[in-house]
């Protein structure tokens, strides 16, 4: 496989990283991918009960990480979090190598966070959020395309026009995140002027994931056209389109709910209901483009090693 800059950065043998799904990226998962030679992510919330203690709960993430695997694996915090100056604290506290941000300002904890030894890697959805994460000393960026699950940047924009606008503006390594479940994607994001790849929802349907099985299992039966983006007045957010839950709130847009109407429709910890409790008429089943891509549920390490075997078969038919 191609060596880019983002395995040179991390210290992994892959340039390939799994996403930091908000109550499903534990310990058990980041440590497989790590273990296979990607960049295994831990999510703060994983696993966590809805009124569980974020802190306490990634001090322990961390700590079995730590206890599972040798190689580098990151942390996802996001910057909206109440508790994420705490969270930060810890990644210090216990030297983990990289932290992934978003959903704020990278001008804020960048500086910190690399002073103690870690990499920061910011998540951005547009040309002027790459120039403020690039303006902030970030080490990489995650440029995230429409295609991916869960919250999407406003102006989604697709994953293979935005990877070529901000590699012809920022001179940051870019990793691709948003509809990639195989080398194919993997090698298109590359052409474009990527370096690496982020892989959430084939990730989401391995073995090692948490995640409930109703949900693995509606993501490999999904296909094409089967997810939508919802909550537009609030944070767009993709999520799989034939569960009741995505038609209520479908036809409360249609009929123009206030924010505060969907607010109160989703309640808290939606996506924990379908991610981790396998309801997915009650939950918000958060599903990438992909989902059409992913047709059997494997182990992790076999998904790394499916990317990088196929990323040579790819090119040869190039």
């Amino acid at each position: 496989m191609k060596k880019t800059r983002i395995g040179e950065l991390l210290g992994i043998a892959y340039p390939i990283l799994q996403g930091g799904m908000l109550w499903l990226a534990d310990a058990g998962l980041a440590a497989a991918v790590s273990n296979a030679g990607g960049l295994g992510v831990i999510s703060p919330m994983a696993g966590m009960a809805p009124d569980g203690d974020p802190v306490e709960n990634l001090a322990a993430q961390i700590e079995k990480a730590q206890s599972l695997t040798q190689q580098p694996f990151g942390v996802n915090i996001p910057l909206d979090l109440r508790d994420c100056g705490l969270l930060i604290d810890l990644i210090l506290a216990h030297q983990v190598k990289v932290a992934i941000t978003a959903a704020g300002d990278p001008r804020i904890y960048t500086e910190l966070l690399q002073s103690g030894g870690t990499k920061v890697l910011h998540v951005i959805s547009s040309v002027k959020q790459a120039k403020v994460a690039e303006s902030a000393g970030v080490d990489a960026v995650i440029a995230e395309g429409v295609e991916a699950a869960a919250r999407n940047g406003f102006d989604e924009l697709p994953l293979f026009s935005l990877i070529p606008q901000i590699a012809d503006t920022v001179k940051l390594p870019i990793i691709a995140a948003g509809g990639i479940s195989d080398s194919r994607g993997m090698v298109a994001a590359f052409a474009l002027g990527a370096e690496g790849v982020q892989l959430g929802t084939r990730f989401v349907a391995v073995t090692e994931c948490i995640a409930h099985e109703k949900y693995k299992e509606a993501i490999v039966q999904a296909g094409d056209t089967d997810t939508v983006i919802t909550c537009r007045q609030l944070v767009p957010s993709r999520s799989l389109k034939n569960t009741e839950f995505s038609q209520v709130l479908l036809g409360m847009e249609a009929a123009c709910a206030s924010a505060d109407e969907l607010r109160e429709f989703m309640g808290h910890a939606a996506s924990r209901r379908a991610g981790l409790e396998g309801d997915l008429d009650n939950g918000e089943a958060y599903c990438g483009s992909s989902a059409g891509l992913v047709h059997e549920i494997l182990g992790a390490g076999e998904v790394v090693q499916k990317l990088v075997d196929g990323y040579g078969a790819v090119l040869k038919r190039l």
